[in-house]
């Protein structure tokens, strides 16, 4: 069984305890943990300066009647992932995809959250990080990160997991996607309600949809980055779990530079990818 101990020593290796990170983790990839993913939270949150994850939330995503072209999106047609969407509230749990960890992070106390209804981060120690994104700037608490000689550290998963990724395509001037998401929150001046008499507060929401630009491309092909990074990756073991760790803006500098040699590089090669396909033909 992988203890806390044995985590914490792991991370206290990689010589980041003064670093703040992003961290994207296979909770399965240590074994058995003692204390699940509560513990291995607390791991990160005694390890570093600072850590966020990603808390995204797919499942408020809508596909509208029409929108702007090559836009690798079928509009009008239901999305066979999403054929329920919900609306977005701030103490939605991150999707089943982020993986058992992020949503422990979300639930623990202290920590944050941003609102952005699509790709939102939590976090702990990162007021500052999480205030830095917006609907237009989705990828921002990254670009934040970095600002602060920040690192992403991968624990039981690849590079095709690794969010920073999407902000290096953006940095490299690969094209961005328009989302859409359903958002519900609370009236910012709720009306005044009167009954017999006496006025009380509205319990009124707001509920509408939300254009989320810079949506970002597709993952799949992001492992192919790993040789151009051997040099600067730190790598240690933890239980069962191959943890390895890299510098923001030596991440930021290969994929820039490897997309400027070959603009298809970090593609995926599915024939029916419409992201990867679209940004194929826009070049």
């Amino acid at each position: 069984m992988t203890t806390y101990a044995e985590i914490k020593t792991a991370f206290d290796s990689l010589g980041l305890n003064d670093m703040p990170v992003i961290a994207h983790i296979s909770l399965r990839s240590f074994g058995e943990v003692e204390g699940g993913a509560p513990m291995v939270v607390q791991a990160f949150i005694d390890s570093f300066a600072a850590v966020i994850m990603p808390s995204h939330t797919y499942k408020t995503m809508i596909v509208p009647r029409s929108g702007p072209e090559n836009n690798a999106m079928n509009y009008g047609a239901p999305d066979p992932f999403n054929a329920n969407p919900e609306f977005f509230t701030h103490f939605m749990p991150a999707d089943v995809l982020m993986g058992a960890i992020p949503e422990a992070l979300r639930q623990r106390s202290g920590a944050k959250r941003s609102n952005h209804p699509i790709l939102s981060f939590a976090g702990f120690n990162v007021d500052e990080i999480l205030a830095a994104q917006t609907l237009m700037d989705p990828l921002a608490p990254i670009q934040a990160l970095a600002d602060q000689n920040g690192w992403v550290v991968l624990a039981g998963v690849d590079h095709t997991v690794n969010t920073s990724m999407h902000l290096a395509e953006k940095l490299a001037g690969r094209r961005q996607f328009i989302r859409w998401a359903l958002v519900r929150d609370a009236l910012t001046k709720p009306a005044p309600l009167k009954i017999a008499g006496r006025s009380y507060a509205s319990t009124a929401v707001n509920e509408r949809i939300v254009e989320c630009p810079g949506f970002p491309g597709c993952s799949a092909g992001f492992q192919a980055i790993a040789r151009d990074l051997q040099s600067f990756t730190r790598r240690v073991t933890a239980g069962k779990s191959a943890i390895q760790a890299v510098p923001l803006a030596a991440l930021f500098h290969a994929v820039i530079s490897k997309i400027n040699q070959d603009p298809k590089a970090l593609l995926c090669f599915d024939p029916s990818c419409a992201r990867c396909n679209t940004v194929r033909m826009s070049l």
